[in-house]
């Protein structure tokens, strides 16, 4: 944040906070809203509101909202914002610190583009504020059509955005990527020409999670072993909170799935996800002894949930997985000529 937020600022702040603290969409909705409507009026015509009692009266500004905006106009830290940040946040386990500090980067979000909330700029700039030097963009592939998927010409327009992007951002870099759906038969939902263009393909079960375990099995190591894939996304599939209701974990053979990933050099993915926490830790457990590589990600679809790897580095410390066996803990550079080993 600015060393003098505007009345915008403060509001994609406590966005933020209640998006990482799971507060229900509308809420979050309503800030961002109000977000966007105070940095189109400019602050001359808010003090003018201000002082007539008229801030109300411009669209998407309710009760609420209006008192964060007078406090922040009278130079305080709005009542709402100070509350949020005195509960919203809980230190991070021992063990689990010391593997949140040493990452760089997220290698699995999403955006407005598929089923994410936000724009890319905004996704990014959340990343850069959490101290990331680098992010992943994973949209969805075409095939999860409740998601908003992109198609090849859709995923080709985002390559040319996040370029741009590149070109203006920071002290950041956003990595190309997708979360590429795994077919029945074990092939990515997108065609080799772009998946070879992309710095991080997480590829991951979205479909015919109950099928029988030997197909499963035999359907995730065909992905794991084509030279596109990077990361092996939340495994299991399993939901254990949440909005979407809970769902049990899909049933695989665990050891063979892991094998392959440490032969074909895939990150077995920690999924930081509240309602996901994807492995399970005995599974997670049985990566590490397997000798798997780990990518630890939040699958974060808004810029609050970029700052759920705490939970992740919880489970990945309780788990004894090794630091240096974190992909996401290494410089871009490296990182990069490990996803195009292939």
């Amino acid at each position: 944040m600015t060393a003098d937020p505007t009345p915008g600022d403060l509001m994609r702040r406590i966005a933020f906070l209640l998006e990482r603290a799971r507060e229900p969409t509308y809420r979050v909705r309503a800030f961002r809203t109000a977000a966007a409507t105070v940095d189109e009026v400019g602050i001359a015509e808010l003090v003018e509101r201000v002082e007539e009692g008229t801030l109300t009266e411009l669209p998407g500004i309710g009760k609420v909202t209006a008192t964060v905006i007078s406090e922040a106009l009278a130079g305080e830290v709005p009542v709402y914002l100070r509350r949020l940040e005195a509960t919203g946040g809980r230190p991070v386990a021992e063990g689990g610190a010391e593997i949140r500090a040493a990452l760089r980067g997220d290698l699995h979000t999403h955006s407005d583009w598929s089923d994410g909330g936000s724009p890319i700029p905004e996704m990014v700039a959340a990343a850069a504020e959490l101290g990331h030097e680098y992010v992943a963009l994973t949209d969805h592939s075409p095939r999860l059509t409740v998601a908003n998927g992109l198609s090849a010409e859709r995923l080709r327009q985002q390559l040319d955005v996040v370029a741009e992007v590149n070109s203006r951002s920071n002290g950041i870099r956003v990595l190309t990527g997708i979360e590429v759906d795994i077919n029945e038969d074990g092939s990515l939902d997108q065609s080799d020409e772009l998946l070879g263009r992309l710095d991080v393909v997480v590829a991951s079960v979205h479909s015919k999670l109950r099928m029988a375990s030997d197909e499963l099995t035999e359907r995730m190591v065909t992905a794991i072993a084509n030279p596109h894939t990077d990361v092996l996304g939340h495994c299991t599939g399993r939901l254990i909170t949440g909005g979407r209701g809970t769902r049990p974990e899909s049933t695989f053979d665990a050891e063979i799935v892991f094998a392959a990933c440490a032969r074909f050099g895939v990150a077995v993915e920690i999924n930081s996800r509240p309602e996901r926490l994807d492995p399970p830790k005995r599974l997670l457990r049985l990566a590490v002894e397997a000798g798997c590589s780990f990518a630890l990600d939040t699958d974060a679809h808004a810029p609050g949930q970029l700052d759920w790897q705490p939970y992740g580095c919880e489970r990945a410390a309780a788990c004894g997985v090794p630091i240096e066996k974190i992909v996401n803990t290494w410089p871009v550079d490296e990182l990069l000529a490990w996803t195009r080993r292939g």
